[in-house]
């Protein structure tokens, strides 16, 4: 179910919404309604639509990571957003907490990746090959506790699973991602990766604009939240 809390931004021609752990965001076999469906179903509600709510998906979060993401009310609109994506214009930053301290206090990471489609998963390649694609990220240590340490991470591409299969390159694979080297899973299902901020610029009036949202309450994140709030991008 979507909430009114849950939506950012709208106007009459994009859409912002958190999406929570564990929601999908297209239709697979499992047959559970991903989150397109659910905010449709809200604003035909909200508006009381009689026909068909029109709402574009204009880019991706693992089932598993929470946080920010835009859709397109209008055909115009979507156009427009997916070549801001597919350029890599939008500026996504991230938070993830991992399992070992970085090497380096900040650093930009440069790697080959190469998915496996059959795994579901991508690997870092030492050259490149026919079926790998550069991926770049910038991250940046923000606070420590105990066994675990947060990071802002900043994608320069996007790729599939890159910044799981990134920080596990460099020995630090995210808290519950089994997948990518973490030694078990969390409670929920979730890993602690969080799409955190997002700027983009708006599809019609071509105004720059930023949003961001608050950390999830699950697991660990709200012993960070001072941390948090406290850091500036």
């Amino acid at each position: 179910m979507i909430l009114e809390k849950d939506i950012i931004f709208e106007d009459n021609h994009l859409l912002v919404a958190i999406k929570k752990t564990g929601q999908l965001v297209q239709g697979d076999k499992t047959g559970d309604v991903p989150i397109t469906e659910l905010l449709k179903a809200f604003l035909k509600t909200k508006y009381n639509k009689p026909g068909k709510v029109f709402l574009g998906l204009v880019h991706r979060l693992d089932r598993p990571v929470s946080g920010l993401m835009v859709f397109a009310k209008t055909g115009k609109a979507l156009s427009r957003l997916n070549q801001q994506f597919k350029e890599n214009h939008p500026e996504k930053t991230y938070l993830a907490i991992v399992k070992n301290k970085p090497p380096k206090l900040n650093d930009r990471l440069t790697h080959q990746l190469e998915k496996n489609e059959k795994q579901n998963k991508s690997y870092v390649r030492k050259k490149p090959t026919s079926k790998s694609k550069q991926a770049i990220l910038d991250y940046e240590l923000i606070a420590s506790i105990e066994n675990y340490h947060l990071l802002s991470v900043k994608l320069l591409t996007g790729r599939h699973h890159q910044i799981r299969a990134q920080l596990s390159h460099i020995g630090c694979p995210i808290k519950g991602d089994l997948k990518y080297g973490f030694d078990r899973s969390n409670k929920d299902g979730s890993i602690s990766l969080h799409a955190w901020k997002l700027k983009i610029e708006h599809p019609v009036k071509k105004e720059n604009m930023e949003f961001s949202c608050t950390l999830p309450e699950t697991d660990i994140w709200p012993l960070f939240r001072d941390q948090v709030s406290g850091f500036r991008v």
